[in-house]
């Protein structure tokens, strides 16, 4: 069980860096001020397993960011076929726009990535026509970090402290499960195996 908390965890690093792999754009469940469930696709940007920790970069105008505020439940899934494992996590996620971790989170962005924070109105909001919301003069192009600027008062991070993480892996002669949980009170992982 071991192995497959190892394992959970070198999938998630690699897939920080790369992009063709299955985990690097998960889908990220929340739960709206309203109570209902809510999904999406994110990128995958920071796996540490010291920290037990994901970062996600946002816009800080999205509902999300409204539903986890300082703290709340988030749920984490992704599939890799070529590993035939799925992997769930659960943990808290919170939301920060500021301080030294969002600086460098926007400064490791690249201007294509910055200029994602420029859309106006706010991501999600309703529109007349289908629009990027981009400025006509930087939509299709490269920016400048001078255009770029004010998109950061719009970016923030969300970041998932993962307290359960469940490996499941496929295969036709019988798939496993096992689950491993974050104790606190020892500091350690507790593993267990499940019934796929």
């Amino acid at each position: 069980m071991d192995l497959s908390l190892e394992k959970a965890w070198e999938l998630l690093s690699e897939a920080v860096s790369d992009r063709r792999s299955p985990l690097h754009m998960p889908a990220i469940g929340t739960v709206t001020e309203e109570g209902l469930p809510s999904q999406r696709i994110m990128v995958l940007r920071s796996a540490d397993p010291e920290k037990r920790q994901l970062r996600f970069n946002t816009d800080a105008r999205v509902s999300k960011v409204r539903d986890i505020g300082n703290g709340a439940p988030v749920s984490v899934l992704g599939y890799h076929p070529e590993a035939k494992i799925q992997l769930r996590l659960t943990g808290t996620g919170h939301i920060h726009r500021d301080g030294p971790r969002a600086d460098a989170a926007w400064d490791q962005a690249s201007l294509y990535g910055q200029r994602c924070y420029l859309a106006e109105p706010a991501p999600g909001s309703a529109v007349e026509e289908a629009t990027s919301g981009l400025p006509a003069d930087i939509e299709g192009r490269k920016p400048t970090e001078e255009q770029v600027e004010p998109a950061r008062a719009n970016f923030a991070i969300l970041l998932v402290d993962v307290v359960r993480i469940e490996w499941l892996y496929l295969a036709h002669t019988g798939h496993r499960r096992a689950a491993s949980t974050w104790d606190s009170r020892t500091g350690d992982w507790q593993h267990e195996w499940l019934v796929p």
